[in-house]
């Protein structure tokens, strides 16, 4: 009798990692970049509670079950003291290059639509627009001339969008602007004055304007969303 031939195998097909484990790897290697021994550093501050715990736990007489208690603390203070060193990293990364803004607010997922680069002039000032619950919001990078391009899209917002409160928001260092790494707290900041059905239309309205006009570098800005909050 003819032996059997073996059916060949399958392929191993590699499972892909979950999202937030490349996310934290992400937001590691921009950390990283920024502060070459942040992993020492976080490794010293689990230490750190742990060894608080456990001294706390011998003093009150009950050492291993603090200890127990102690360690998702210790985990959640190195989460803590790493996405505050990420966010930094992240924000530094891109400080300083055109569409840097546009990156931020382009973050912003929940409540906000933005469109960058609606406007600009030679000197590469750039205007960004961006609507949510809070109104519009015209943000600037760039020199002094930007606003006059701020100006101006103001003035066609308000035209385009009656009875929709429009902000300003020059992005800088400096009088009068906004840092980059504080932009989003500013922006999420602003009063709400729409309704949900309000802002619906608004966005509606927006997007009838037609997207960038200006090309912007995709993407500078990691995405630090699913990175445990401060």
């Amino acid at each position: 009798m003819a032996k059997k031939e073996k059916a060949p195998k399958a392929p191993k097909v590699k499972r892909a990692k979950p999202e937030w484990i490349r996310t934290l790897g992400n937001a590691y290697s921009v950390a990283r970049k920024a502060q070459p021994l942040v992993g020492l550093w976080l490794g010293l501050i689990f230490v750190l509670v742990l060894a608080i715990g456990v001294v706390i736990g011998i003093q009150i007489g009950h050492p291993i079950y603090v200890t127990f208690l102690t360690i998702p603390m210790a985990t959640l203070v190195t989460l803590f003291t790493f996405a505050r060193i990420a966010e930094r990293a992240a924000y530094a990364s891109i400080e300083g290059q055109l569409g840097a803004g546009a990156s931020v607010l382009m973050s912003i997922k929940k409540g906000w639509h933005t469109v960058p680069g609606v406007a600009a002039n030679r000197n590469q000032d750039v205007v960004h627009r961006s609507v949510g619950r809070a109104g519009v919001v015209i943000s600037g990078e760039g020199g002094n001339a930007v606003r006059v391009l701020m100006t101006d899209e103001r003035r066609k917002m308000e035209r385009f969008m009656i009875g929709v409160p429009v902000h300003e928001v020059l992005i800088g260092d400096g009088e009068g602007r906004v840092p980059i790494r504080k932009l989003q707290k500013h922006v999420n900041k602003l009063p709400k004055k729409l309704s949900k059905a309000q802002y619906r239309e608004a966005v509606a309205r927006m997007r009838s304007l037609g997207g960038p006009n200006v090309p912007l570098p995709k993407g500078p800005m990691p995405n630090m969303r699913k990175v445990p909050k401060r």
